[in-house]
């Protein structure tokens, strides 16, 4: 069940600039139950990437099982922060969805497809997987299920201050504070960069560009969170501190070898959704680094281990 090419939308407009997500839509139009939505949110440290470096065979497996995928784009840090900008934009998509502006822009397409608001999934890579997660706390309606995939959490954790060694040893050695500080004067404030950490085309990052070096400097210095959240009130955006027993019902799937984001961050994270009754699960995916969701091949081990984390949403909504 494929998808013609996605359309894009228009689901914010802030300061005049205007915030988009591709829409693909499965071959069935849902019946009258309407077609369950998942929003897939890219990864990229909250300050790389865009909607075109998600993974398209996960999206095309969503598609299989009958599902709207929304894959938007979101303003990028650090010249606004984690919460004021990707989460805030993160938080707006949804709401426009719950609004029937998801179901306005199909309409607009003369689709058929019937929005099921009562199943809207949330799922993310890496500061996707956050973004995701924040669906599901301090917002009007959470999303119905949630798959984090190697998010980013536990934002107390020391790991968080910690020098990354191997990032700044892919670093020029003549990189200067008043170049990579360029990156506060972007304007308009990017909502796209060609650069992620998934590995995908157009390839490594080029320090040449100040967004990369800027970025890659405080992954390796340990300064990410400095960067984008420098207020440090962990309380408004870390989903650990956030989790009750309403909280949606989450699946994580992380590997065991990531550097970039410890698989010990969502093993906390895990045991708090126990601890607070949320029904969840993880899947653990041996020999797998961080970002490893590019490089999967349909049918591998890894392929179909974390695949269990659409199966996840897929059971919470044959439970409804």
């Amino acid at each position: 069940m494929m998808s013609e090419a996605p359309f894009k939308a228009i689901y914010k407009v802030v300061d005049g600039l205007e915030i988009d997500t591709d829409v693909y839509l499965p071959s069935g139009s849902g019946g009258s139950t309407g077609v369950p939505v998942v929003i897939n949110i890219h990864g990229g440290v909250f300050m790389l990437g865009s909607s075109s470096m998600v993974n398209n065979d996960q999206i095309n497996d969503c598609l299989s099982r009958g599902w709207i995928v929304v894959v938007p784009n979101h303003r990028l840090c650090p010249q606004v922060n984690l919460l004021e900008g990707p989460m805030q934009d993160s938080r707006d998509l949804l709401a426009w969805i719950y609004d029937g502006g998801l179901q306005r822009v199909i309409g607009e397409q003369s689709k058929p497809h019937q929005v099921d608001l009562d199943h809207v999934f949330a799922f993310g890579t890496s500061s996707g997987g956050h973004l995701a997660l924040s669906l599901g706390f301090d917002v009007p309606r959470p999303v119905a299920a949630i798959y984090d995939m190697y998010g980013c959490c536990n934002f107390a954790s020391p790991f968080w201050s910690s020098k990354i060694p191997a990032v700044l040893a892919k670093l020029p050695p003549n990189l200067s504070q008043d170049f990579i500080n360029q990156v506060y004067t972007e304007s308009p404030i990017p909502t796209h960069d060609g650069v992620s950490l998934e590995g995908q085309a157009p390839g490594p990052p080029d320090f040449s560009r100040f967004r990369p070096a800027f970025v890659f400097t405080q992954i390796g210095n340990g300064t990410v969170m400095d960067a984008i959240f420098p207020s440090k009130d962990w309380d408004k955006v870390d989903p650990i501190r956030n989790i009750s027993p309403e909280f949606p019902p989450t699946f994580i799937v992380h590997g065991m070898s990531d550097t970039m984001v410890p698989i010990g961050l969502s093993r906390d994270f895990l045991a708090e959704l126990r601890k607070h009754g949320v029904l969840c699960g993880m899947r653990e995916i041996p020999g797998e680094e961080h970002t490893f969701a590019a490089r999967m091949k349909v049918g591998s081990q890894t392929w179909e281990m974390q695949k269990e984390g659409f199966d996840f949403l897929q059971k919470v909504l044959e439970d409804k």
